[in-house]
């Protein structure tokens, strides 16, 4: 009981839901909707097949929005920073996908995100009002507290299921994303996408304009489980998990070997994975896989055969433990592999049981298994011309397709790449996290990378002998950036409205650069914008006693510090395609800038200031 009387109004909606429920949108009447259902004749000149909501053009405002953003390295937070090519990077993933998309534009192989579903109980990003501008949105997005993380109040919103826009908003903050994920696709490349039935209708929806109905591959039922429950109708063990294309016909077929324990090696051209215990399942419990008892346990006929194939290269040998061989049966992964069937089976608990391992379970709920993810990256990547693919998770939160990559690496000998990107969400105060010292949900992902890596390392200390096979060092390290403002002024001629601020504007163009910004930090922006990725060779180096950065082995050159006539003279000796210097470095100096700019032009090397 609340005290008040009947709720006349309610009782009607309650009605009108009961005998005509195609004229709701969104909870409330759409009276085009309701003037169709009864009859009326409209004049719908623009009649056709659309997806549409409220805030969709926004949508697009914003997605078409420029970023000056750009991201820091942050080595003290990384693990092996110079080397690895393992990328986590911290911060709004709207504008991440945004600073990727020179660096990365038809680089990734597989995508896969588990976003918010849309429950009615989770915050995330969109606006809350939809006459929002630009600089509204940007300032909203940087919002920070005095520690400098993103505050909850002023990024998120709490997506009601009382909100007129429930359904609005959602689309809203998926579609940029989507949209410019696709970008990021190679041609044969393909995205995978979580979600419940809140918005599976949807979802189907935005991806079929964005990647193309012809793009489809599948919506997979996955079975995450099992047993009953307390629901009022129906118990729902399973989610969802759409598939699409960038190129269809750039893609081959989903398959998976069928014993995916099996090391996938290449013969010929042709992929073959080795099935290892084969001999032991064709003859049973009492059979073995060493080939120096084959004749013993099966007869010489059978160490005939076995020889012979060797021979042939249907068999191999594989040092198992020391001193100890024994006998693979290549198998033709095109031959023997399975497609994909629509219904995959992945428990909850099985996601619980991996932070389990990890003796992290404790700080994150309802994590994805990492069975499901290494399926999806094996079966998108299996024909792939190498195993060097780079797998994108925008969505990253506890880091499940991080660890993925790890340990299908560990079991391939792949060399697998992925990129994670987590906004810094502020962990619940009341919660174990945040007792435990990790303060966002990018924390919680840093630290299980941090100890699935620690894992596989004592497992080669502890059995080195299983790493024999592996063709060069595993990459067990990750490289941390976060996103942050420009390390340059930005020219706003919107907000010159008068001479003071014409005046401040102007004085951009005489040191863009801003005082706290550190020579690091402007490097790896300069190289973002340049179209170099985060996995960029950098080399720091003296050049006639000035310091410079050599990028991709001498492909381009950056000067942050010093310039001078000797230097110049140098750099041009070394013939980069390109060579960028700070316009500060000029300064009052004239003769020497247009000096340099003849003689980089003479020798054929693009030279450009900034």
């Amino acid at each position: 009981m609340d005290g008040k009387s009947e709720d006349v109004k309610q009782g009607k909606i309650n009605n009108l839901k009961e005998i005509m429920p195609e004229i709701f949108t969104e909870g409330k009447v759409d009276v085009e909707k309701l003037k169709l259902t009864l009859g009326e004749d409209l004049n719908l000149q623009d009649e056709r097949y659309v997806l549409n909501w409220a805030g969709k053009q926004e949508a697009f405002k914003v997605l078409q929005a420029q970023s000056t953003a750009t991201l820091a390295p942050a080595p003290e937070e990384s693990i092996d920073f110079e080397k690895t090519q393992n990328v986590f990077i911290e911060g709004e993933n709207l504008e991440v996908l945004k600073v990727l998309q020179k660096s990365y534009y038809g680089k990734i192989k597989m995508i896969y995100i588990d976003p918010p579903y849309n429950t009615g109980n989770d915050s995330f990003i969109y606006p809350d009002k939809f006459s929002e501008s630009k600089d509204e949105y940007l300032k909203r997005i940087g919002d920070k507290d005095e520690e400098g993380f993103l505050l909850k109040e002023g990024l998120f919103r709490k997506n009601s299921k009382e909100s007129g826009h429930y359904h609005s908003n959602w689309l809203s903050m998926m579609y940029p994303r989507l949209f410019l994920a696709r970008n990021l696709l190679r041609d044969d490349g393909v995205i995978f996408v979580s979600i419940d039935d809140n918005e599976a209708h949807n979802l189907r929806m935005i991806l079929n304009e964005v990647f193309g109905e012809e793009n489809y591959i599948s919506d997979f039922s996955v079975v995450r489980s099992e047993g009953g429950g307390l629901a009022k109708q129906v118990v729902r063990g399973h989610d969802y998990l759409f598939a699409f294309a960038k190129n269809i016909n750039a893609l081959e077929p989903l398959k998976k070997p069928k014993d995916i324990r099996g090391k996938i090696v290449e013969k010929d051209g042709i992929k073959y994975w080795i099935e290892e215990d084969w001999l032991r399942r064709e003859f049973g419990k009492y059979g073995t896989c060493g080939y120096k008892e084959i004749e013993k346990y099966h007869g010489k006929e059978k160490k005939k055969e076995i020889d012979e194939g060797i021979k042939k290269g249907l068999y191999v040998l594989l040092e198992k433990v020391k001193g100890f061989k024994i006998v693979g049966r290549l198998r033709n992964i095109e031959e023997d592999g399975s497609k994909f069937y629509s219904i995959l089976k992945h428990l909850n608990a099985k996601g619980v049981h991996d932070l389990e391992e990890l003796d992290f379970n404790k700080y994150f709920d309802y994590p994805k298994p990492v069975s499901l993810v290494k399926e999806l990256i094996l079966g998108a990547s299996i024909f792939s011309k190498n195993q060097e693919d780079i797998v994108l998770d925008f969505f990253a939160g506890s880091g499940t397709s991080a660890q993925a990559v790890y340990d299908l690496n560990k079991e391939d000998s792949g060399n697998r790449k992925y990129i994670c990107v987590q906004l810094p969400e502020k962990t619940n105060e009341d919660g174990e996290a945040y007792r435990a010292g990790y303060k966002t949900i990018a924390d919680i992902c840093k630290e299980r990378i941090r100890r699935v890596i620690k894992k596989i390392k004592d497992e080669k200390k502890k059995n080195s002998d299983l790493f024999a096979d592996q063709k060069k060092d595993l990459d067990l390290g990750f490289k941390v950036f976060k996103l942050k403002t420009s390390n340059f002024k930005i020219w706003r001629n919107d907000i010159a409205e008068n001479e003071k601020e014409l005046g401040k504007q102007l004085e951009a163009f005489e040191n863009p650069i801003k005082k706290e910004a550190k020579n690091e930090n402007i490097l790896w922006e300069i190289l973002l914008k340049s179209g170099y990725d985060l996995n960029t060779k950098v080399e720091e180096m003296k050049i006639s006693n000035c310091p410079v950065f050599v990028v991709a082995d001498g492909e381009m050159i950056i000067c942050l510090s010093k310039i001078n006539e000797s230097l110049v003279k140098e750099i041009v000796k070394h013939l980069p395609k390109k060579c960028i210097c700070l316009d500060v470095l000029f300064a009052k100096n004239d003769q020497l800038k247009t000096n340099t700019v003849l003689q980089m032009k003479d020798a054929g090397v693009e030279f450009k200031t900034i």
